[in-house]
């Protein structure tokens, strides 16, 4: 196998990793109640403390890909991932899980800060479909995770999740060791302040970036509420279940996403896509159970798979000379919507019930719709993406 396949399957597994310990949070959020004896607004705080770390790290990241060894920032960032999952595995207290998780977080964002630059120059020619199917790489990954929770309490306590999780990073950090880093990967341009400035000005980098935050929100609420709003309705197993149904979605989405995006241009298929997700989500949170739930969220993540990697790909290919700081902008904006929108649906629920809580998700898809129309009047399609 060549240097390009080798850092393309390292950093996919790497992805596939981090998606499974993502998906995980939700599924766990009763286990982590009756563990740590927290309350539901206090729950709320998983998701964010999840975040903060990979949004701090993967803005600092990117902002300096120029000027860093991003093979070294990689190596750490997969150590690091690996041992904070173990911290997580052993935490006695609320407070100390959290501080690890937002560890997890950060060595987590350090490593996407660098993955797709890499990816992007590997690519240059394809960097639509190879960043798809990066996106359906973690697809594949959030599926698992709550599968992987269903396996291990029918076994074991939780932490276990944990503990198997950080082992999945060991052979990556053994496999990034002895790699050596492309010639090619390395055409990232140095980011200046002005140029940081010029970046934030274009509307096509500030609608993509701010797209992405609002999908973040939407997803955000889904991977963390969607079990706990599901067991008021369906048993916890078959809760569970439900967000793997989701995410099982994103797999044909986001692989007819990949035939799509070779094939049309990125705005309208976002467009297309957010007009089809406003109705599918407010059927799913609209209080059905059964089969008809079951068929409704399957149907609402078909149609949600495919904006992440289709804004992200129009923001990239608008100045792919600085994907690092692109990349960061908008995957950071992704991960803030995600860290922001589940408190608000934690302190609504306590207040209005969860139902009425989920159609905050319905509220951000329409917002998504406004963003999206208008980044493509105001910029339309730079560098004829």
């Amino acid at each position: 196998m060549d240097s390009r396949r080798t850092w393309t399957l390292t950093i996919f597994l790497f992805v596939v990793g981090d998606a499974v310990a993502t998906q995980t949070r939700g599924p766990l959020l009763r286990s982590f109640q009756s563990s740590f004896g927290v309350s539901e607004a206090l729950l709320g705080l998983v998701a964010p403390a999840g975040t903060i770390g990979f949004v701090v790290a993967i803005l600092g990241v990117g902002f300096v890909t120029g000027r860093i060894d991003l093979r070294w920032t990689l190596l750490a960032g997969a150590l690091a991932t690996g041992l904070a999952l173990f911290a997580m595995s052993v935490a006695p207290i609320y407070v100390l899980f959290l501080i690890a998780l937002v560890g997890q977080g950060a060595a987590a964002g350090a490593f996407r800060g660098g993955d797709r630059p890499i990816l992007s120059h590997l690519f240059p020619a394809r960097r639509g479909r190879v960043f798809s199917l990066y996106a359906l790489a973690w697809a594949i990954g959030a599926v698992a995770g709550p599968l992987a929770v269903t396996a291990v309490l029918a076994v074991a306590d939780w932490r276990v999740t944990y503990a198997l999780l950080g082992l999945w990073f060991l052979p990556l950090v053994a496999v990034l060791w002895r790699l050596d880093l492309p010639e090619s990967a390395s055409n990232e341009r140095t980011l200046s302040l002005s140029e940081l400035r010029r970046l934030l000005g274009r509307p096509s980098i500030f609608g993509a970036t701010s797209a992405m935050t609002l999908i973040g929100a939407i997803e955000g609420i889904v991977f963390t509420w969607l079990p706990y709003y599901a067991s008021t309705l369906i048993a916890r197993d078959l809760a569970n279940a439900l967000l793997s149904v989701y995410l099982l979605a994103y797999i044909p989405g986001r692989m007819a996403n990949t035939w799509l995006i070779d094939r049309t241009r990125y705005l309208p298929l976002a467009l297309a896509l957010t007009v089809l997700s406003i109705p599918t989500l407010a059927v799913a949170f609209a209080g059905i159970s059964g089969p008809a739930l079951f068929a409704a969220v399957f149907v609402a993540g078909l149609c949600v798979s495919g904006l992440f990697p289709t804004v992200l790909s129009y923001g990239v290919d608008a100045e792919p000379e600085y994907s690092g700081p692109i990349n960061a902008l908008t995957t950071g904006g992704t991960y803030l919507g995600i860290a922001l929108a589940p408190p608000i649906v934690g302190w609504l629920a306590e207040r209005a019930g969860v139902q009425t809580a989920m159609y905050l998700t319905v509220a951000l898809t329409v917002g998504l719709l406004v963003v999206t129309a208008a980044t493509w009047a105001v910029a339309g399609h730079p560098e004829g993406t």
